[in-house]
């Protein structure tokens, strides 16, 4: 469907044509209607295909149409969770809002927090946030949500899992009773939806395709390999494919670091991005990795809520997500906006249960191979797993990687 025939502004498709975009993708289409309707939204579909879009720009077109005020209050809130997807969301409001008059901004932690004072107090239409720094701000009365009329939560079901719950319910508190909810994200459990229900009403469920599906243009690979083999394995891959550009998972930011070194070690240029590092490491990070300076970005799990790479080719679990969720959006960094890509994961012994775990989730048996030379000591159940293992102790082990999204 052409973005002509879904009631938006012609400054909005001047600025969409600009960005060379002509057809909306299907959760836009579906998104874009019912938000200008001004109804609370629960939206679901795989990443890469155009979520951020689905709300932007309905949101844009709402303000833009409404009086404008003299101090421009805070009327759109954009909560992340994390510093990346904050910033990247924000290029989007931006671009998107390049021919209407309306002010936006992003505010993280990691960085000086009076830059942020100073640009608030000139007004703002639309503030993109992590939960922390909000907060933060909010007690210097540097900031008022008084007058949210849209609040998005993006990345809901992380958004409103254990470790985020607190700060959310505090934002919650500090915003109109009367106000549109927006939640999207690539999945969405059965709990996640419950806590939903307390924020939503009268919502309308769109999902662009089944909940936790994967894009058809990602190859899937699982290689069964020993722990101890993984590393040289990985450097097989980068120099015998002569791969450009890889974006690896751990599970730790200590293995991220350790994993980067050993890469650099081999001749390939690597960097690692995760919550320890300071902001502007990470931004330094992703930029060289975007720009082909740097070959090789090893990622914690902050990176599959929030990067957006065009064309990413590859991607390798070094190590599998004890989250079976956070399988689908790390795979998801590739594979976007309908452009094939590779998916590769690593399997050791001790991950056979992630495995079974992950292909309950997707609903299908997943290939395992070997590489010759490096074959593994130990075999993988292939039978159909009857339950999702998932222990609120695996629920807390993540919540806790992720720092609380306090730090973000």
């Amino acid at each position: 469907m052409s973005f002509n025939s879904l009631g938006l502004s012609d400054a909005l498709l001047k600025a969409i044509e600009k960005k060379g975009y002509t057809k909306a993708s299907p959760i836009q289409e579906k998104a874009i209607p019912v938000v200008l309707d001004r109804k609370d939204v629960l939206a679901s579909a795989q990443t890469g295909t155009g979520k951020t879009a689905g709300f932007t720009l309905p949101i844009l077109q709402i303000l833009s149409k409404e009086p404008k005020y003299r101090k421009r209050p805070v009327r759109a809130l954009i909560l992340t969770p994390t510093r990346e997807l904050a910033a990247q969301i924000l290029d989007n409001v931006n671009a998107y809002s390049e021919f209407l008059d309306l002010r936006s901004m992003v505010v993280f932690g990691g960085v000086n927090a009076n830059p942020q004072i100073r640009a608030l107090r000139n007004g703002v239409d639309i503030l993109v946030a992590t939960p922390g720094r909000l907060l933060d701000l909010h007690q210097q009365n540097a900031l008022s949500l008084s007058r949210i009329e849209i609040l998005v939560l993006d990345e809901a079901d992380r958004m409103l899992d254990m470790g985020f719950q607190r700060d959310i319910n505090r934002i919650l508190a500090l915003l109109p009773d009367k106000r549109q909810n927006l939640l999207f994200s690539a999945t969405f459990s059965k709990e996640i939806k419950k806590l939903a229900s307390g924020i939503l009403r009268n919502p309308v469920s769109i999902e662009a395709a089944p909940e936790n599906t994967t894009a058809e243009k990602i190859d899937q690979k699982m290689y069964r390999v020993d722990k101890s083999k993984k590393t040289a394995l990985v450097v097989k891959l980068i120099s015998e494919g002569d791969w450009k550009q890889v974006l690896i998972f751990t599970r730790t930011k200590h293995g991220a670091n350790r994993l980067s070194e050993k890469l650099v070690k081999n001749g390939i240029t690597a960097a690692a991005i995760h919550g320890n590092k300071s902001q502007g490491a990470r931004t330094k990070a992703l930029a060289g990795f975007k720009q082909n300076k740097i070959r090789v970005l090893v990622a914690t799990d902050i990176a599959a809520r929030g990067l957006d790479i065009p064309l990413l080719p590859h991607v390798i679990n070094y190590e599998l997500p004890n989250i079976s969720e956070d399988y689908v959006h790390r795979i998801g960094r590739t594979g976007r906006a309908g452009a094939s890509g590779e998916a590769i994961s690593l399997v050791g012994q001790d991950e056979v249960s992630y495995v079974q775990g992950i292909e309950k989730l997707l609903g299908l048996k997943l290939p395992k191979e070997t590489i010759e030379g490096y074959e593994p000591t130990f075999t993988i159940d292939t039978k159909p797993v009857l339950k999702n293992k998932q222990s609120g102790k695996s629920t807390s082990r993540r919540n806790k990687n992720y720092n609380r999204g306090r730090k973000r």
